[in-house]
C-alpha cells in the first residue's frame, strides 16, 4: 500500500530465486513493519493532535517507502515465477482468502479510512467518493482482463490436447502457452499492484497529516491482525492433527 514514487530499502534482496527467499525477505519485512506500527500508534498516544505537521508527513513517508519496499521485491519475485505469487506459500491459508490479483483490493483502503479518519471533513468525503468511483471502474477493468487471460488460455490448451495428457510436439506447445500466460499475467499484476499503491497514496493525499498517520496505523494493524490471526488457525490445525 505505497506510492510508487517512494524509494525502497537497501534490505532488498536483488534476486530472489524462490519463494523460500521471497519468504525470508518477508519475514524480516513483517518484524519492520511491527516496529513501524509501534512508532504509528506511539506518536497517535502520547502526542495526538498536537504533533508537528512535518514529523507526521516524514512518518507516513518512510512507512508508505517501506511498503513500497515490498511491492518492490515481489516484483522481482513475479518475473521469476508469477504462478507462485498467484498463489504464495508465504501466505497462510486465511490470508490468501482475502487477497485479490495477489494483493489486497484497493476498495480496502476506502473502508479503512472511513474508519481510521472518521473526522472528516465534508468536502474530504465527497472527494473519497469521487476517487471511490474511479477506482472501483479500475477495479473491474482488471478483473475483466484476468478472466479473459484465463480463458484464453484455457480454449488454447484445449486445442492442443483436448483435454488429454499432451504427447509428443504438444508438450513444446503448452510450454509456449504457459510462457504466454506468465507474460499476461505479469502485465495483469502489475497493473492491479500500481492500482493499489495509487489509491493509497491519493487517499493519504485527501486526508491531513494526522488522519493519514491514523489511516496508515489501521492499515498496518490489521496486515498484522490477519497474519496472527492465520498463524494461529494453522497452530490449532496442527494440533488436531
Amino acid at each position: 500500500m505505497a506510492p510508487p514514487s517512494c524509494s525502497s530499502s537497501s534490505s532488498s534482496n536483488p534476486n530472489p530465486k524462490n519463494g523460500a527467499d521471497f519468504e525470508t525477505f518477508f519475514e524480516g519485512w513483517l518484524v519492520r513493519q511491527e516496529h513501524y506500527l509501534d512508532e504509528l500508534q506511539s506518536v497517535l498516544e502520547k502526542h495526538g493532535e498536537s504533533k508537528d505537521d512535518e514529523y507526521l508527513k516524514d512518518l507516513s513517508a518512510r512507512v508508505f517507502s517501506h511498503y513500497q519496499e515490498y511491492y518492490e521485491e515481489k516484483s522481482r519475485m513475479s518475473n521469476h515465477n508469477v504462478f507462485l505469487v498467484f498463489n504464495p506459500p508465504w501466505f497462510t491459508p486465511f490470508e490468501r482468502s482475502f487477497l485479490w490479483i495477489a494483493g489486497f483490493n484497493p476498495d480496502l483502503a476506502f473502508k479503512v479510512a472511513a474508519v481510521a479518519a472518521s473526522d472528516m471533513t465534508a468536502e474530504q468525503k465527497q472527494m473519497i467518493d469521487h476517487l471511490k468511483i474511479e477506482i472501483r471502474v479500475g477495479v473491474k477493468g482488471l478483473n475483466n482482463e484476468l478472466a479473459r487471460v484465463q480463458e484464453s488460455v484455457a480454449a488454447r490448451e484445449l486445442m492442443i490436447v483436448g483435454g488429454r495428457a499432451p504427447v509428443g510436439d504438444e508438450m513444446g506447445e503448452i510450454n509456449s502457452v504457459l510462457d504466454e500466460l506468465q507474460t499476461e499475467l505479469l502485465a495483469v499484476l502489475s497493473n492491479a499492484d500500481l492500482l493499489r499503491t495509487r489509491t493509497a497514496e491519493r487517499v493519504a493525499g485527501i486526508l491531513n497529516p494526522v488522519q493519514t498517520v491514523k489511516f496508515l496505523a489501521a492499515a498496518t494493524q490489521m496486515q498484522l491482525r490477519v497474519r496472527t490471526t492465520g498463524l494461529q488457525r494453522e497452530a490449532r490445525n496442527r494440533v488436531k492433527l
